[in-house]
């Protein structure tokens, strides 16, 4: 079992950044595919980006494109999004998601793990 535990969200004003960050415990998962998803009130949870066990490939929604990066550190079995630029559209509840894969997909019904979330609210 995977346990995942999101932390670095807040409160920012549009323009600002935040850094998510998302731990790993429970088995490494040095070799699953890594995404970060969100949800806002009323709406569905969506993709926002993913990274391949390697770091190398990565994906991201268009709308975040340009402003979001992702990165792992898979030494200490963490996960980052690096928000800039935030605007109030961004403001949901971010989880992140793992599965044992060698692929990158975008889905939400694709990944196995996933934690519970931590909030990012951007005030214009």
């Amino acid at each position: 079992q995977v346990q995942l535990v999101e932390s670095g969200g807040g409160l920012v004003q549009a323009g600002s950044s935040l850094r998510l960050s998302c731990a790993a415990s429970g088995q490494t998962v040095s070799t699953y595919t890594m995404g970060w998803f969100r949800q806002a009130p009323g709406k569905e949870r969506e993709f926002v980006a993913a990274i391949n066990w390697r770091g190398i490939y990565t994906k991201f929604a268009d709308s975040v494109k340009g402003r979001f990066t992702i990165s792992r550190d898979n030494a200490v079995n963490t996960v980052y999004l690096q928000m800039n630029s935030l605007k109030p559209e961004d403001t949901a509840v971010y989880y992140c998601a793992a599965v044992s894969t060698m692929v990158v997909p975008t889905t939400t019904s694709a990944y196995d793990y996933w934690g519970q979330g931590t909030q990012v609210t951007v005030s214009s």
